[in-house]
């Protein structure tokens, strides 16, 4: 294993449990209203073991390209326009190209302006041409947006980002992805999963089109929301990666729902892969998987792995109570009071081993010293500090095992960690 990736995917999760989140991100970060302006620019990211590629991002208007594009969160509905300008650049000899966007499972959408291309209307680089397109969100569901021009280099180059549709009557305070009691969920988090070929991005950063070969397609880092491990768990909108605002760290309480919005915006499928407990895809492609209208998700799938179809997209609801562990995971005598969310069999049973003495275990970062929830213990000089709040963490990741390396370096790629944080631990 490579120890300074180690260390600072240690130190990830560290700066995160410590010192909190600058975004409320339990609550997906993204632009909400009706009318958007994107832009279409360039600029670099970088990746986890400290690379950087150039990349065509979505900027919001006049702000900095991002990968992937700005989050739209809109109201099942109401009528979307979004206007889209063209200021990519590229280097001798190549031009830049037109860009577009298409909105799968949007129907009625109309484009406007600009110049009529195989998909629909495109802009025009230069940064005058404006492309306006209007659509009425009318299902609510997690979808992507991309570039309906030459889309197989374009999404590869990062012209791509998710939409998000809350159903009608939304309540914040008791929210639902599709209105029917069995989407309902106490945090969301979004899995927007792309992949990257570093060949091509080096070619077109150089300006040599002409050595662009898809047909030769080999990726080599893997991404959540334009960014991989361990960067995926740092806090959201951190300054050094100004082009890649956007992390994937959940974190929930025992007995919470998530909701995780799962998109495979490239061209392979990600088997992602929550530790923990299994998931209950509720939707695919924004649908709720109901056998007739009102029925609820009575053709959910409960399962551990999500390999969503390319372009496709999952709502899945994850909860944790710890419940069959055989255990109490609080440490409780048996007339203690409950916790919240405590799986209430287990309530009062022993730790059913004993632990070895200190000289006797290695230590890693996230042990805080007791096996149980929120619980601290002593540590031996040096050792662990990465959970201050005392929490259980699961790793989740892609189940292919390459895509859990940056250009093979490991860890890396399409992972992140889960949090179980104790009852009273705030989570934005």
């Amino acid at each position: 294993m490579n120890k300074t990736v180690f260390k600072l995917m240690a130190l990830s999760v560290a700066l995160v449990t410590c010192f909190g989140l600058p975004k409320a991100n339990a609550v997906i970060d993204g632009l909400t209203g009706t009318e958007f302006d994107l832009t279409a620019k360039v600029g670099p990211i970088y990746t986890g073991e400290g690379d950087a590629y150039l990349m065509w991002g979505y900027a919001n208007d006049d702000g900095q390209m991002q990968y992937p594009g700005p989050t739209l969160i809109v109201n099942e509905g109401d009528t979307i326009t979004v206007h889209l300008r063209n200021e990519l650049t590229i280097k001798p000899p190549a031009s830049p190209p037109p860009v577009s966007i298409v909105f799968p499972g949007q129907t009625g959408v109309t484009a406007s302006g600009g110049s009529a291309g195989l998909l629909t209307s495109e802009a025009a680089p230069g940064g005058t041409d404006v492309v306006t397109y209007t659509f009425t969100a009318s299902q609510p569901g997690t979808y992507m947006y991309h570039s309906g021009t030459s889309p197989e280099l374009q999404i590869e180059m990062g012209l791509v980002g998710a939409l998000i549709v809350r159903p009608t009557g939304f309540d914040p305070a008791s929210p639902r992805a599709y209105g029917h009691a069995d989407s309902e969920y106490t945090h969301e988090y979004l899995f927007l999963e792309t992949e990257m070929d570093d060949d091509i991005h080096r070619a077109v950063e150089r300006g040599r089109m002409n050595q662009v070969d898809l047909t030769t397609y080999f990726p080599v880092y893997w991404f959540i929301n334009g960014r991989n491990a361990p960067d995926t768990m740092l806090s959201a909108g951190i300054p050094w990666l100004p082009n890649q605002p956007y992390n994937c760290m959940p974190r929930m309480h025992p007995g919470e729902k998530l909701l995780l919005r799962i998109i495979s915006a490239g061209r392979d499928a990600h088997p992602l892969h929550p530790h923990g407990n299994n998931a209950s895809v509720i939707a695919r492609d924004g649908r709720l998987l109901q056998s007739e209208p009102g029925a609820g998700a009575d053709l959910r799938v409960s399962d551990f792995t999500f390999p969503v179809t390319p372009g496709g997209t999952i709502d899945a609801i994850f909860q944790w109570t710890g419940a069959g562990l055989g255990w109490d995971i609080y440490g409780h005598a048996p007339g203690d009071p409950m916790e919240p969310g405590e799986y209430a069999p287990d309530h009062g049973k022993p730790f059913p081993v004993t632990l070895p003495s200190s000289q006797e275990l290695t230590f890693g970062g996230m042990w805080s010293g007791s096996p149980f929830l929120g619980a601290s213990g002593a540590l031996p000089p040096g050792e662990g500090g990465d959970n201050p709040n005392a929490g259980y963490t699961y790793m989740w990741h892609s189940h292919a095992e390459k895509e859990m390396t940056n250009n093979d370096i490991f860890p890396g790629g399409l992972m992140t960690m889960l949090i179980i944080e104790p009852p009273g631990v705030p989570i934005p």
